[in-house]
């Protein structure tokens, strides 16, 4: 099946945002891909806790997510959104960090809130919170769609292989990866991280990432690794999209999984085992 992942530079603002996304999506269905899949954070990547309260919505009200279901629908394509800053309705005021699974018909057929919080200070300069703005979600969802169960994971979720390996034996095939991530830990981890994935599981990992220097928000920049990849379930890097925004096509085979889970019949070695 065709598929494209969406690389982009996203901006503070999520009207601009929805406005480059409906374009390439019709770009990507254009060209015949059945598939498309968008990073973290599409519809505003922002340094300013300020700046998020004016500009995310509730989930019933996001004009992001309206219109990128009205996109699908018109396309007739499933559409994997990475994910969203979403208000919750929580005392504490927390955004969720939330992907979504949108069916041809433009319905939400998944949804997942991202379980590990990127609290790191990756250098000297580079400190990351994400549990002071964004509460984390509690439960791992599977995408049921009509090319394969898919596995919904978030960026620093990457970390984690237990959550791969439950979602593998709930019945994935495809795991997705939408990212947002660092510069310093991208250079160092990201394709080795997204290779074990892959060669643990069996399965496609599909990483669409947000890239580059995101315009200024309160002064204050951010920058992302951009590369996003696709890995075939031997571990083969089958994209690297370098560093600029586009659009990149690749072909999902559902009979690739089955070979290498052949080859290589790991999932059905798991056994149980006492601790140290």
């Amino acid at each position: 099946m065709k598929s494209a992942l969406l690389q982009l530079c996203s901006s503070d603002d999520p009207a601009e945002n929805l406005a480059t996304l409906r374009e390439m999506m019709a770009e990507a269905a254009s060209q015949g891909a059945r598939f498309i899949l968008t990073p973290e954070v599409t519809n505003c990547v922002s340094t300013s806790t300020t700046r998020q309260r004016e500009v995310l919505q509730h989930e019933e009200d996001d004009q992001t997510l309206a219109g990128l279901r009205n996109q699908a629908a018109a396309l007739g394509v499933w559409l994997l959104i990475g994910s969203l800053g979403i208000k919750t309705h929580d005392a504490d005021g927390r955004f969720a960090n939330r992907s979504f699974m949108i069916d041809p018909q433009g319905q939400i057929v998944a949804r997942y809130d991202k379980i590990h919080m990127f609290d790191v200070q990756v250098s000297e300069t580079e400190t990351f919170r994400e549990s002071k703005n964004y509460r984390p979600g509690g439960k791992a969802v599977i995408a049921e769609t009509d090319f394969g169960k898919v596995g919904l994971t978030i960026c620093y979720d990457i970390r984690f292989p237990h959550l791969y390996a439950a979602l593998t034996q709930a019945g994935a095939r495809i795991l997705t990866v939408p990212a947002a991530f660092s510069p310093v830990t991208g250079a160092a981890h990201w394709e080795s991280l997204l290779r074990a994935r892959a060669i643990e599981t069996g399965c496609w990992v599909l990483a669409p990432a947000q890239t580059g220097e995101h315009p200024k928000t309160r002064g204050k920049t951010r920058f992302t690794y951009g590369h996003s990849m696709v890995l075939a379930p031997w571990g083969e890097v089958v994209i690297d999209a370098g560093t600029d925004p586009g659009i990149h096509f690749f072909d999902l085979d559902d009979s690739s999984v089955t070979e290498a889970r052949r080859r290589v019949p790991s999932l059905t070695h798991v056994r149980p085992f006492d601790g140290p």
